[in-house]
């Protein structure tokens, strides 16, 4: 049913909350909206919008998510997979687009929800979902080289290539104050898990990098002097105004933030469910992603999504219930409200750090390595989807990632499809059936074929090949379709084909034991009708009683 999870917790609250879960919420909460600090700050600079965006977007979406999400743990933000869609809109149609393309974005999401195509995620090949999440970790990675290293280059361009060639024709101007304090950044983050695994290291770093720089009066670029001054209230909700022509396009980026907002998020989903043996409603996350984002837009968030690095943050300190997903928005909240004023002296080599970090564990290299070694057709699938995320477009590498996955597919299906035929002397497991009945007649009156697989339209050749062989001198040709699964327009035609030979030549056709979904086709498509019921036998044993049958009668009658 499309209801929030919270409804249900709220509903049995006695057996949900007990033993004192909501404490166990709350603090979870507080422990994830610290981490989810720095990383909406760095998100939403990367995305190329000023850093409370990134907070408006976790306090607004992650608010609505934990709210009205059909996960119990779900938590809710900017992700750095829209990293490079977001810039991508901001640098062609500024804020006002990337607003409209977030509220369409949303809308989509609420008709997947609605139309129940929450259970398509499984239909995704893993290929292709690790193959764009790394291509996605090294373009999020590329987009920090300028921060990290203090590059100074007015305009850096969104393409990957022409990124890295303007980072190679400006390396010149490294500020090496800039690298040693991201490098410092990066070795706190790395290194303070093993001091303290409570408190992330992302903020540890974030304070100490601040701290040194602001005291040292060390000529690193901050916040501050990107931005100047920032705001510490959530504005008024605003729609901004466009024409019609811009809308049409903006239809393939809303489309695009949809399908990411919509993979990311069930993944996540099914991820936190493998960690507290529950089960999430997809439908209803999809509905409730889709309200966040339409939410965010109008208070001029950014797009967002369910963050499976802070989801497992909020299982692994206690978080079982939506409860601790509204406490992180509210902390998150408090926090811009009292603090936000300081971010202005946050070094942007320290946040580059941050999402540098983010960037490996998100490519996720030792599963990518693992799969290089799989079958081919996976690797082919895995590599195309990487390159084309990261030198051309994320819908781009998804579309041709499907394309190449389902004709592989297709190959592979078409190479499972097995025709023998049987002979009366065969050592086959398939003649145990037949003890007691007279088989003298199989391989020169009775002709049979075993068929074994999909028969659709990659297959039907191999099948075909094998029907051309069959003796026009035999009286009657039985097909064992068992073991076939499928049947489709296709196979249908080519079984007609082969009824009409046997009806030119005057072979009598029988079909065994189909299953009853192939059966169903032949039916509506009139073959039953034509070559008649009683020729649909419902085993092989069935099946050459009758075959027996027919070619005494010929007998007799010849």
């Amino acid at each position: 049913m499309m209801k929030p999870k919270l409804y249900y917790i709220l509903k049995h609250r006695d057996r949900e909350l007990a033993d004192g879960q909501l404490m166990k919420d709350i603090v979870a909460g507080i422990i994830v909206a610290i981490i989810a600090l720095p990383l909406s700050v760095a998100l939403a600079i990367s995305s190329g919008v000023t850093p409370e965006k990134g907070l408006i977007t976790a306090i607004i979406a992650g608010f609505c998510i934990s709210l009205l999400g059909g996960s119990r743990v779900q938590i809710g933000g900017p992700t750095g997979a829209f990293v490079v869609i977001i810039y991508g809109i901001i640098q062609k149609y500024g804020l006002d687009g990337l607003i409209i393309a977030s509220f369409m974005a949303g809308a989509i999401l609420i008709v997947f929800g609605i139309l129940k195509f929450g259970s398509l995620i499984k239909y995704i090949p893993y290929p292709i979902t690790v193959g764009f999440t790394a291509g996605i970790a090294v373009t999020l990675l590329s987009t920090q080289v300028k921060d990290f290293l203090g590059l100074t280059i007015n305009k850096v361009p969104s393409e990957f290539l022409p990124k890295w060639a303007a980072y190679i024709k400006n390396i010149g101007t490294i500020n090496w104050v800039t690298v040693l304090i991201g490098i410092l950044s990066l070795l706190i983050i790395v290194f303070w898990p093993k001091v303290n695994k409570k408190v992330p290291g992302s903020l540890i770093a974030l304070i100490v990098a601040t701290l040194i720089v602001y005291f040292a009066k060390l000529p690193v670029a901050t916040i501050g002097s990107q931005f100047g001054n920032l705001s510490s209230s959530i504005p008024m909700p605003h729609i901004p105004h466009v024409d019609l022509s811009t809308v049409g396009e903006l239809i393939k980026p809303a489309i695009t933030i949809a399908f990411l907002a919509s993979i990311e998020s069930l993944l996540s989903a099914v991820v936190a469910d493998g960690m507290i043996g529950k089960k999430h409603n997809s439908n209803m996350e999809l509905v409730a992603q889709g309200v966040a984002n339409i939410a965010s837009a109008l208070f001029g968030g950014i797009p967002a999504t369910g963050a499976i690095a802070r989801t497992a943050a909020n299982v692994k300190n206690g978080g079982r219930t939506p409860i601790a997903g509204i406490v992180h928005a509210i902390t998150l909240f408090l926090i811009m409200v009292i603090f936000m004023p300081l971010a202005k002296y946050i070094p942007l080599t320290t946040l580059g750090a941050i999402l540098i970090v983010v960037s490996y564990n998100m490519s996720e290299w030792r599963v990518f390595k693992a799969m290089i070694k799989g079958p081919k057709s996976d690797v082919i699938i895995l590599l195309f989807t990487f390159f084309l995320t990261v030198i051309f477009d994320l819908v781009l590498a998804i579309e041709i990632g499907m394309v190449i996955a389902m004709l592989l597919f297709m190959r592979r299906m078409a190479g499972t499809i097995e025709v023998n035929k049987l002979e009366e002397d065969d050592c086959c497991e398939i003649f145990n059936e037949l003890e007691g009945i007279d088989t003298s007649k199989i391989g020169n009156e009775v002709i049979i074929y075993d068929i074994e697989g999909a028969l659709f339209f990659g297959a039907v050749d191999t099948f075909m090949d094998m029907m051309r062989q069959v003796d026009s001198s035999a009286e009657v040709l039985i097909l064992r379709m068992k073991h076939v699964s499928v049947v489709d327009a296709t196979a249908y035609n080519v079984l007609k084909k082969v009824e009409e030979k046997c009806r030119r030549e005057n072979i009598k056709l029988v079909i065994s034991g189909i299953q009853p979904g192939p059966l169903k086709v032949l039916k509506n498509m009139g073959m039953t009708t034509r070559i008649g019921r009683e020729r649909f036998t419902k085993n092989f044993r069935e099946a050459v009683v009758l075959a027996n049958s027919i070619s005494v009668k010929k007998e007799n009658i010849i």
